[in-house]
């Protein structure tokens, strides 16, 4: 076993302390669970901010992962969104068939990209009930403080849908191995830092059905996004993977540099639905807003006047062109093919390694555009 593997194989042998944990209910396969009917005064005040600087700590130096049991105290809500969800999952795939998807194998689910805007549009009385639920806004304050941004996907894994190997997220966790190495160390340790995953379960999700395989204290390992790939790692991970049942209404939160996957689902008649959200800092943007398909447009001529070295091009492109693939509109433009949509600036090299005229450059910049727009 490498040094960094064995690094990270100590860290996971970390039993989670109740004296870090004091608000927990319970440590459960060494994660915390917090009854949220009991920690009901903690809504507000200072004792919110005890429990959310709790939260955070187990996020960033405890397990990586939490439970909150009975987030949804009124499950009605859960099963009205159910239903809604069910039936934009049935109009999408009679219209397109569905889109890609970043870990799981085609046909063994269903995925509804940008959940949070389209139960807003269908059924938006529905949407404010259920997004009027301060258990999801107080695990958001607590990693990402106020001005987050909210994203969800919808998750349907059928019966007999397979496990997801088990993988880190958004946002190094999208990109190859290739593309993470680029990427300084001191990216590596604030990715995580930037985004919060979590999942709302909307119905019973026991062991059988594949609740997230889940690898506690993992986010502490430096090495996560760099080498999660590799096969000592994921067979570490399946030897050592744990699993929490949920009830409807329940939340689990997890750093997105936790080492997990979702889990078999072996039942015969469980549809395992789960709402995945995903929320992101408000700090990853740019300070102004720049017509950068405009500016691709007018460079590209000298790019292809031949006074530039190819370093000097590529220079020009990381200045003129977006280079990151997100955020987009996942219907229109999934990742099919590898974990993210092409980016501006890989359209703009492809443009010039395939020596593409002005015309086809301007009509491939604006049919990507287009298929980006909400």
């Amino acid at each position: 076993m490498s040094r960094h593997v064995s690094e990270l194989e100590t860290l996971i042998a970390t039993q989670t302390n109740s004296a870090h944990v004091p608000l927990a209910s319970s440590i459960q396969e060494n994660i915390p669970v917090y009854d949220c009917a009991r920690l009901a005064s903690h809504l507000d005040g200072e004792l919110r901010q005890n429990l959310m600087k709790e939260l955070a700590q187990v996020l960033l130096t405890g397990a990586g992962v939490f439970v909150l049991k009975s987030g949804y105290q009124d499950t009605s809500i859960i099963d009205e969104a159910t239903d809604a969800f069910n039936q934009i999952i049935a109009r999408e795939k009679q219209g397109s068939g569905g889109g890609g998807d970043h870990f799981a194998k085609a046909g063994s689910n269903d995925r509804i990209w940008n959940s949070l805007e389209k139960l807003c549009r269908e059924a938006p009385e529905l949407y404010v009930r259920y997004h009027a639920n301060r258990w999801l806004e107080l695990a958001a304050e607590s990693w990402l403080g106020p001005a987050f941004q909210m994203t969800a996907q919808v998750n349907l894994v059928h019966p007999g849908g397979a496990a997801q190997e088990g993988h880190c997220d958004y946002h190094l966790g999208f990109m190859t191995a290739e593309q993470v190495a680029s990427y300084p160390a001191h990216i590596h340790a604030t990715s995580a830092q930037l985004t919060l995953q979590g999942a709302i379960a909307h119905g019973q999700v026991p062991i059988e059905s594949g609740p997230t395989k889940l690898l506690p204290h993992s986010q502490k390992w430096p090495h996560n996004y760099a080498l999660f790939r590799e096969n000592e790692v994921r067979a570490l991970f399946e030897a050592n993977f744990v699993q929490l049942p949920l009830d409807k209404g329940d939340l689990v939160f997890f750093s997105p540099g936790l080492l997990h996957g979702a889990g078999d689902n072996r039942t015969q008649d469980i549809h395992r639905l789960v709402n995945l959200v995903q929320i992101s800092s408000a700090f990853g943007r740019a300070m102004e807003t720049i017509d950068r398909t405009a500016m691709c447009k007018t460079v590209f001529p000298f790019l292809k006047s031949g006074t530039l070295s190819a370093g000097e091009i590529h220079a020009v492109i990381a200045s003129t062109a977006e280079g990151y693939s997100f955020p987009t509109n996942l219907d229109n433009d999934p990742p099919i093919g590898g974990l993210a949509p092409q980016s501006q600036q890989a359209l703009m090299h492809q443009a010039l390694r395939e020596d593409w005229d002005q015309a086809a450059l301007e009509k491939a910049l604006d049919e990507r555009d287009a298929k980006r727009r909400a």
